[in-house]
Parts: structure tokens; sequence; C-alpha cells
């Protein structure tokens, strides 16, 4: 069954270098608001999976869909890499012809985690829309994820795009 070369399996322990972030691993859903100077504000739903194969990496999925018509918005598929006891770096995918390379901080809490990471490396395919700076904050508790996504694209500076919760489900 090819799915479970690509869907990890829970059996399979955290490699040593990710187990500080083996709290992110499941499945999280919840609802956002994104808005941006060029385009309507809107209300979405998300489903983002955090897992793991036993390498030093989680594997990242994620999937938006409008809270109002229930349309598919946007998905990003890629890696979150541990860079050393307090440094990640996110490595993603977009269908709309974006790749994105962000690194920063990670701080371990008493309750959680709190990633926050601004993009070093951004490329743009010749048909999509140009974006210039990404950055994203996550705060993990208890079994809520709560994040904001800044970004730099046509011609705008980096802004707020994108606040969102999450829950941990199952």
């Amino acid at each position: 069954m090819l799915s479970a070369v690509f869907e990890p399996q829970s059996a399979v322990a955290p490699h040593p270098d990710i187990a500080h972030l083996a709290p992110l691993l499941g499945t999280w859903r919840g609802s956002g608001h994104g808005e941006y100077p060029t385009i309507e504000a809107f209300d979405y739903h998300e489903e983002i999976r955090f897992g793991h194969v036993g390498r030093p990496f989680l594997t990242y999925r994620q999937r938006t869909r409008h809270a109002g018509d229930g349309r598919s918005l946007h998905a990003e598929t890629g890696y979150l890499r541990s860079a050393g006891p307090d440094r990640v770096e996110l490595i993603l995918a977009h269908p709309t012809g974006v790749t994105e390379i962000c690194e920063g901080s990670v701080k371990v809490t008493d309750d959680g985690l709190q990633l926050d990471l601004d993009s070093t490396h951004i490329g743009v395919s010749t048909s999509a829309k140009l974006v210039t700076a990404l950055g994203r904050s996550l705060v993990l508790t208890d079994d809520t994820i709560d994040y904001t996504l800044r970004m730099a694209a046509v011609g705008q500076p980096t802004r707020h795009h994108l606040a969102a919760s999450l829950r941990r489900t199952g």
C-alpha cells in the first residue's frame, strides 16, 4: 500500500533530533480569517497534519476551504526540520507556484511550543503572483495551535495576512 510510505505511522519513534517537536504530531483542524489589501477578507476552515517517518524532520500537509461555500482555497506541503535545539527550518511548496524556506526559533514551554519563522528564500514560477517574504508565528498550547502568517506580495510590504486557531483531532 503506497499511502503507508507517504503517511507516517505513529508506531515509528521520532528521530532524537526532532523529539522536542513531537507535540506537533497529529491532525489539527480549526478556522481562521484572512485579509490583505489586494483581496476581500475571508473566513476559512483548515486542516494541518504533522507526521514523521523516523528521520530528522516532520512531514507537513495543510489544506484550507472557504468557510462560506466550502471551495478549496490553498494547500501547502513540506517539511519541518530541526536546525538545533532552538532553531527550525520550514520547507514548503505551494500549488500557486511558490516555494518557501523559512527559518527561525523554537521555544519549548511548560505546556507546548512557540515557533517564530521568517523566510530566507522564496521561489516563484513564471506564472505565480510575486511573493517576496513570508513569516509565521505558531504557538502550541496543550491541544491548540494558534498561528499568524505575514506576507509581502504583489507590491505590498510585509503585513498580516492570516490568523487561525486549530484543535488536535483524534
